[in-house]
């Protein structure tokens, strides 16, 4: 948690007992670290690796179909009823995500027009120093749009975090899909560069995803 903002710090300790081991064993309670410590969560994070056995192969994908760049942060969208006449969005790739009256996979399974369009964008709108301060922001544009890919496509998404308004931790997930998380870092991706720093030997396959500040 690393944006400087009031949090729920209310917190509860639990013991998890494993079938099979002794009931006698001392139970020790260590001190967490503080909520800001990013170091120290990243360090954890990045030692993990799959098993990338034959019982539990790492599969990865080498020919990417799309190749995708999203920005994640804060945004600001016009809102008549509010003071200044803005508000504070959040937003992949500048758009803020506008919630549908029909779910989406209905409206693509029956064919329903007029719930979505299909015109996200693959990149971000503008190139810009995404982890440095920015005075302003750009404007947020608002919809209920998708991008699509076909089925069985292999994508490539690189999360890239924003230090637009304030900066702060955003956790991304699947729901139904597994992802495999084959880099992470700081700063400004660089595709030249970064992509040779690609673990594709034995990666992490994830549901969920966080994208720290800056990285």
């Amino acid at each position: 948690m690393d944006a400087p903002i009031p949090v729920d710090n209310r917190t509860a300790t639990a013991t998890l007992h494993y079938q099979g081991t002794l009931a006698s064993t001392v139970t020790t309670l260590t001190s967490l670290p503080p909520t800001n410590a990013t170091a120290v969560s990243t360090a954890f994070t990045e030692s993990l690796r799959s098993l990338n056995s034959k019982e539990y192969p790492a599969r990865v994908p080498l020919k990417i179909d799309h190749n995708l760049l999203f920005t994640v942060g804060l945004g600001i969208a016009p809102c008549a009823t509010c003071v200044n006449g803005t508000r504070l969005v959040a937003d992949i790739n500048n758009v803020t995500f506008v919630m549908p009256k029909i779910s989406l996979l209905q409206a693509k399974f029956f064919n329903i027009k007029g719930v979505f369009t299909d015109d996200f964008p693959a990149n971000p709108p503008a190139l810009f120093n995404f982890t440095g301060s920015q005075v302003t922001n750009l404007r947020t544009t608002k919809g209920t749009r998708v991008y699509r890919v076909g089925y069985n496509s292999t994508i490539q998404l690189v999360l890239q975090d924003t230090g637009m308004i304030t900066p702060e931790n955003h956790p991304i997930h699947l729901h139904g899909f597994n992802f495999f998380v084959v880099g992470k870092g700081k700063g400004n991706f660089n595709p030249n560069k970064d992509t040779q720093k690609f673990n594709l030997v034995d990666p992490v396959e994830r549901n969920t995803v966080g994208v720290p500040f800056g990285g």
